[in-house]
């Protein structure tokens, strides 16, 4: 494919992975993004609000990086329409900009619950309630915990249970809300969501599922609203962070007339309706799946980057990964929920526990980890290798809680799934600062640290999976 003009519409974590995929291709790329803060790492602004990051620490590309790779980074604008007969795309400000190529990174934009007393009559949220959706959300909110005593997270999803933990950190008496019967309903199963909450009750944060928020009320002038929950129960509070609901931001792809279901149907190339059109990261759909998560998108803007580049790389969504992380609280993740075939599942109640296996054709289509996560390496190598396992491997890999001796890790093997670290990159590097600079990993999940160090030290293709 020879290069052309490429605009991306959004500045996220799929986005910029699709820009790095594109650096040195010869294509002229624009960036838009409607924030006006450098592109940052998500997955980490409950690590903000925790106090464990800075807010810098999240940047994933310096304004340099850009510059020097030829990228027009357009920060604090919005695309208001595309125009596809003319391959234009028009700015909030009038400002018109041609493509050859066009990609909707837009993401997933976040809905309110139904609760009586959200939002004013004015329309603006009621001044206890917070959104957790990006910088300026985590700023506001952080700026509010020094003047509370007790918060209220509705949504036990990843991210309300990551800001639970970081309001509780931060010294909040902390309770969350979750409306299905179980935490991470759409993640893992009952058995593992009792665990979590019997986890966070035991770290001081009180659970109500099967519980709708129904109603916030003042309270005194000087004293706590209160939020009623559907089975009458009035949970007394400081604040109320919604981290419940989100759709993928389809209006842009809709008003231009693309192909819209939930999100914007793609094909196994990432592309549109429009042949010129591709969409990544939350706001696309291929076949009946939309992401929701960074990792998968990561795959998507990789595919698609070295599809722009003319080589041969389809995406067929079936990669799925997730990982909680918080303060004395761990979960992965891995393949869809609802995958079928032979079970192998060890609980632990009292020690916090939950591992489980789901296996099809002796390889791992599905995996969940609550609690320990020292295998976490070595069963997602397998996951993503379809590694044909022997019969008494599955139970090995729940029962033992380290191998004799360390794993052989490929360079292609990813060490860390919240910064797309492989051990290759690791390996091809000469310091700690080094790997930071090259991969952010060291500004992700301590999960990954005794890898990165351990390649770092030995250099060898041995390293233990934890």
């Amino acid at each position: 494919m020879s290069p052309g003009r490429v605009v991306v519409v959004g500045a996220g974590m799929a986005a910029v992975r699709l820009v790095e995929g594109l650096a040195g291709s010869g294509h002229r790329v624009t960036l838009v993004g409607d924030e006006p803060h450098l592109p940052y790492n998500r997955i980490l602004l409950s690590a903000v609000l925790e106090g464990t990051h800075t807010a810098g620490a999240l940047t994933l590309r310096s304004r340099r990086w850009y510059a020097d790779h030829d990228v027009d980074l357009r920060l604090g604008t919005r695309v208001l329409a595309v125009e596809r007969a003319a391959r234009e795309v028009l700015l909030v400000d009038g400002t018109r900009i041609g493509y050859d190529r066009l990609v909707l990174a837009t993401g997933a934009i976040p809905t309110l619950p139904p609760i009586r007393g959200l939002v004013r009559l004015d329309g603006r949220l009621h001044e206890r309630v917070h959104a957790f959706r990006s910088l300026d959300d985590c700023r506001r909110l952080d700026a509010a915990v020094p003047h509370a005593r007790r918060a209220v997270v509705v949504g036990g999803g990843l991210l309300g249970l990551q800001v639970a933990r970081a309001l509780a950190v931060r010294g909040l008496a902390t309770e969350v809300v979750e409306g299905g019967e179980h935490l991470l309903r759409g993640q893992v199963g009952p058995a593992a969501g009792a665990i979590l909450a019997r986890d966070l009750r035991r770290l001081g944060t009180e659970v109500y599922t099967g519980a709708r928020a129904v109603r916030l009320a003042d309270g005194p002038a000087t004293g706590p609203a209160g939020l009623r929950l559907d089975n009458g129960h009035v949970l007394e509070t400081d604040l109320v962070v919604l981290t419940a609901g989100g759709r993928p931001s389809t209006a842009l792809a809709r008003a231009a007339g693309l192909a819209v279901r939930r999100g914007v149907v793609v094909d196994e190339h990432l592309t549109t309706s429009d042949p010129a059109v591709h969409a990544i990261g939350d706001g696309a759909q291929r076949g009946e799946r939309t992401t929701g998560f960074v990792p998968p998108a990561w795959e998507q803007a990789e595919v698609l980057a070295a599809h722009l580049r003319g080589r041969a790389a389809t995406y067929d969504g079936s990669r799925v990964v997730a990982r909680l992380r918080a303060t004395d609280l761990d979960v992965a993740v891995l393949g869809d929920a609802d995958a079928t075939g032979d079970v192998v599942e060890v609980s632990n109640p009292v020690a916090g526990s939950h591992r489980r296996l789901v296996v099809r054709d002796g390889r791992i289509r599905a995996a969940t980890l609550v609690g320990d996560l020292s295998r976490v390496g070595l069963i997602t190598q397998h996951f993503d290798r379809g590694t044909v396992l022997g019969p008494h491997e599955p139970g090995d890999l729940l029962m033992v809680e380290r191998p004799a001796r360390p794993a052989a890790v490929p360079d292609d093997a990813e060490v860390c799934a919240c910064a797309g670290v492989t051990a290759g990159r690791v390996r091809a590097c000469s310091s700690l600062e080094d790997v930071r600079d090259t991969t952010r990993a060291t500004t992700g999940c301590g999960g990954c640290a005794p890898a990165v160090r351990l390649l770092l030290a030995h250099r060898t293709l041995e390293v233990s999976p934890s």
